[in-house]
């Protein structure tokens, strides 16, 4: 491959360069800045000394976080949801998605009319609402985890992944004496790691993200994911109330129990993403260029 050296071509890789250095700085900064507030004592926090760097070292925000057992029961039920949430999605569009990419599949054009119907169309609030408590799911798990079993986006992606892969396989699979699912579970999953890797990872960022519908499906705060607490914390400063704080021996700012939450709510992404990352660049790819 010959390397283009001309003057153009340089002050194109200059600008990529400067441009990937501002947008690491922009998101590496604000995330530096959260982490430093969680470990600095409440003095610091309040007088408004804390920027890149903690000061007064303190863990009093986090003790008292796992002191109340809120965050705690909060963060065990956001993994819960997060989980069995993504474990029902990879299921359900894994299993949609393969038999929409068989050109063979009769009324194969309909059903993904269908698929792409819900990408511009939804029922609304309250429509959502009365057909979930009609169905008993309402105040239990299923109302988190069933109404965004599968993705259309998610869906579209697989499916065209499945359809990149030589039918050929299939053919030989079948004179061997292979039926659909032998075929789908020893051929087209083993060679569709890095799609599924991405499409898991879409997907349990989004469960573990969510706050909403817990919020509205949930009557009891101690079935609440992380999320819905952290919005509580943030925004109605909920948590004030339950921390009893001892103003001498061990103080404890409000803004200390925020960005402490921010931080627990954090890392566990923060530890996911990297043994998926390799994945993910090749997995979207794939899974974008036949159509």
């Amino acid at each position: 491959m010959v390397k283009d050296e001309s003057l153009s071509a340089k002050v194109f890789t200059v600008v990529v360069h400067v441009t990937m250095i501002v947008v690491l700085i922009a998101t590496l900064v604000p995330v530096i800045h959260v982490i430093s507030i969680s470990f600095s004592s409440s003095d610091a926090i309040n007088r408004g000394l804390v920027s890149l760097w903690p000061v007064e070292f303190s863990l009093n925000a986090y003790n008292a976080i796992f002191e109340t057992g809120r965050v705690v029961r909060a963060f065990g039920n956001s993994v819960y949801y997060t989980v069995l949430g993504t474990a029902i999605n990879m299921l359900l569009t894994t299993m949609m998605a393969y038999p929409l990419s068989r050109t063979y599949l009769t009324f194969r054009k309909f059903y993904n009319v269908l698929i792409l119907i819900p990408m511009f169309f939804g029922g609304g609030l309250i429509p959502t609402f009365l057909n979930i408590r009609d169905l008993g799911m309402y105040d239990t798990v299923w109302a988190i985890v069933l109404p965004g079993a599968i993705s259309s986006w998610n869906l579209i992606i697989m499916r065209t992944f499945f359809m990149s892969l030589p039918i050929e396989l299939e053919e030989s699979a079948q004179l061997d004496g292979a039926n659909e699912f032998t075929i789908f579970r020893k051929i087209i999953l083993p060679l569709s790691m890095a799609s599924l890797a991405t499409i898991t990872l879409f997907y349990a960022v989004g469960h573990w993200n969510s706050w909403f519908n817990a919020m509205i499906y949930f009557k009891n705060s101690s079935s609440y994911p992380l999320q819905t607490i952290l919005r509580s914390i943030v925004i109605e400063n909920q948590m004030s109330e339950e921390i009893q704080m001892d103003e001498i021996a061990n103080p404890v700012s409000a803004e200390g129990i925020k960005y402490s939450t921010l931080v627990i709510s954090m890392v566990p992404m923060m530890v996911v993403y990297p043994f998926v990352q390799k994945y993910f660049v090749k997995g979207v790819m794939i899974g974008s260029i036949k159509g």
